[in-house]
């Protein structure tokens, strides 16, 4: 159990013991600097330790946003201060530092949990100060004060800021006006009862399951129970979220299961539409499979351009600064949301279309709603780098070389290269991943299956992919060449599946891009979590990009199409237990050692 030191006697009348032990705290009373330092050193070293003023007035939310988070191992508001137990050192040399400075005596006028704040801050620590808005959070000094501080909690709403907090500060129409105004009471409902976020993300995963198996009937009432389930899993999803706000129950795991199971139930849900095609006679497993190739294609673009910029120096742009000029007229904030067809509403107009309407029709609506979006956000991007004044860090270059992906094949040229493309303009890089992907996906497009030109192609493709990332990715369109890897990868794959031509590939082909995109996904995940690319053996032991394509145009031009089919089938299955044994055990293992939790709070999937 965590504790809670109180420095001195409460003030008659206060709740602030009450508080603290509704949120979790064993609480204890100190007399003064020197019983503090007695107190926090006999403190159970693998527990949570808080030193709060017992002059505290605030409301109870403040004091679980300052003391309970756990993503933030030093945090402080006005009057308290909490370490978990990787920052307990740094919490223990500032209270020794304080009670040396003070000589043991009596606490002073000014609050010992804020000069405590004050020595972290001094020694460098990195303590986080939540954003309390409208919340009182103080230590008033004197009756007077007291009661005024007291007046201002009286006058606001505690539940009500509770609430509002819980919802995500940038999501889009949909889940903002459709969606947040009653999730957000679920999430309360599910706080209150004990469960979990992680319970909630699971419940949608499997509401949004049902819901592909729903579609898969192919019949009429099976695509509306489909729309309406689709709904209702993305109602879970957003609750998720919510609840994690709402009562602070971050975690590591619940961060890459929330990340891990959105795409899984989209492209689940896209198998359940094409099969339930089948049974009424429409092949649609291209359309589904170029639907999750565009679809993925999308967020590595957000991600690559994200990392490319994430802490570099001098980092202005006017198309950035027109694009904070049109967010402050009210109505073009949601206009642009929208344009860029974010989670909400995209599956809103999967849900309607899956009802009314066919999977083809679905299908080629999410196709055109993609595209058009992908080349807007895309467009803006490319504008923005050329037009930004931007110095990008070697981490940013280490992290665009791990979404790049590349394999042993590549690796290897690339070593050799190294010399010659430092002499190379700054624009080589996604030119030559651009015209190499191009040259695979169209040599397998335009010559007959079978053919031995796709395997040149595919050689071709190792030299150039080679060449792309020979030197540091930090020219200003670099953040490019991962999402140019990424759709010649699946774009061969699908267009070979599609050239075979025989019964049961293309959905082979699903499965293996569905593989192949669950291990770049998780390459995302860890770097956002600050955890590190992928062990270096997962990546050589599934080929890289490069060696996947030259492996796959390779089994096309040896095997017969149902050879093919089979073929593809292995892959899928050899590649995703790979990848998710391996993922699986570094995120269980990251949660047990207490890895930081990372939620997104930025741009809408």
């Amino acid at each position: 159990m965590p504790t809670a030191i109180l420095t001195g006697q409460p003030v008659p009348g206060s709740s602030i013991e009450s508080e603290l032990r509704s949120l979790g705290f064993d609480v204890h009373l100190a007399s003064g600097a020197a019983d503090t330092e007695t107190l926090l050193a006999r403190a159970p070293g693998e527990e949570r330790v808080a030193v709060v003023d017992a002059r505290f007035v605030g409301h109870p939310h403040a004091l679980r946003l300052g003391l309970t988070d756990p993503r933030f191992p030093l945090a402080a508001i006005p009057g308290a201060v909490t370490a978990q137990p990787a920052a307990r050192q740094a919490l223990t040399r500032a209270m020794a530092r304080e009670n040396s400075a003070g000589g043991g005596t009596a606490l002073a006028v000014d609050s010992l949990a804020d000069r405590i704040t004050a020595a972290l801050d001094a020694d460098g620590a990195d303590v986080h100060r939540p954003e309390l808005g409208r919340l009182v959070a103080a230590v008033p000094a004197d009756p007077q004060a007291r009661n005024e501080a007291r007046q201002a909690v009286a006058a606001v709403d505690d539940e009500a800021v509770r609430l509002k907090s819980a919802v995500k500060a940038r999501d889009g129409f949909v889940t903002t006006f459709l969606i947040s105004p009653y999730s957000r009471y679920i999430a309360r409902w599910c706080a209150r009862r004990g469960l979990t976020p992680n319970q909630v993300t699971t419940a949608s995963l499997i509401t949004a399951l049902i819901a592909a198996g729903c579609a898969a009937t192919g019949t009429r009432a099976g695509f509306v129970a489909a729309g309406v389930l689709l709904i209702a899993s993305f109602v879970l999803d957003c609750t998720d979220g919510q609840l994690a706000r709402y009562s602070l129950q971050y975690s590591t795991l619940g961060a890459w299961l929330d990340a891990t199971f959105d795409r899984a139930k989209e492209y689940a849900y896209y198998a359940g539409l094409a099969l339930g095609a089948a049974r009424g006679g429409d092949d649609v497993w291209a359309l589904a499979l170029g639907a999750m190739v565009l679809q993925t294609c999308r967020h590595v673009v957000d991600f690559s351009f994200n990392e490319a910029n994430h802490d570099a120096t001098a980092n202005t742009s006017p198309t950035a600064a027109l694009s904070d000029k049109l967010d402050s007229v009210g109505w073009t904030v949601w206009v642009r949301r929208m344009i860029v067809l974010p989670i909400g509403e995209r599956w809103a107009m999967i849900a309607v279309l899956t009802a009314l309407t066919t999977p083809r029709i679905t299908f080629y609506a999410l196709l055109i709603g993609c595209a058009f979006s992908a080349t807007y956000t895309t467009a803006g991007r490319v504008l923005r780098s050329l037009t930004r004044r931007a110095t990008r860090t070697d981490r940013a270059a280490t992290a665009l070389a791990d979404l790049a992906d590349s394999g042993p094949l590549a690796e290897a040229a690339a070593r050799g290269l190294r010399g010659s493309a430092r002499r190379l303009p700054a624009i080589t890089a996604p030119a030559v991943a651009l015209l190499g992907g191009a040259a695979v996906v169209a040599t397998a497009a335009l010559t007959d299956f079978g053919g031995p030109w796709p395997l040149v192609a595919a050689l071709v493709y190792v030299l150039t992919s080679a060449v792309a990332v020979a030197r540091p990715l930090k020219g200003a369109l670099d953040w490019l060449v991962p999402p140019f890897f990424r759709a010649a990868e699946y774009l061969t794959v699908l267009v070979l599946a599609a050239k075979a031509d025989v019964n049961g590939a293309l959905p082979a082909a699903f499965g293996l891009v569905s593989a192949v995109a669950y291990h770049h996904y998780d390459t995302v995940y860890r770097i956002r979590g600050d955890a590190g690319a992928p062990p270096q053996w997962l990546v050589r032991t599934v080929g890289g990009h490069e060696g996947r394509t030259l492996v796959i145009c390779a089994l096309a031009v040896l095997l017969t199409a149902s050879q093919f089919k089979l073929a593809l089938t292995v892959l899928a299955v050899a590649v995703a237990l790979v990848v998710l044994v391996e993922s699986i055990r570094f995120w269980v293992a990251a949660h047990k050692v207490g890895a930081p939790a990372v939620h997104d709070e930025g741009e809408p999937a």
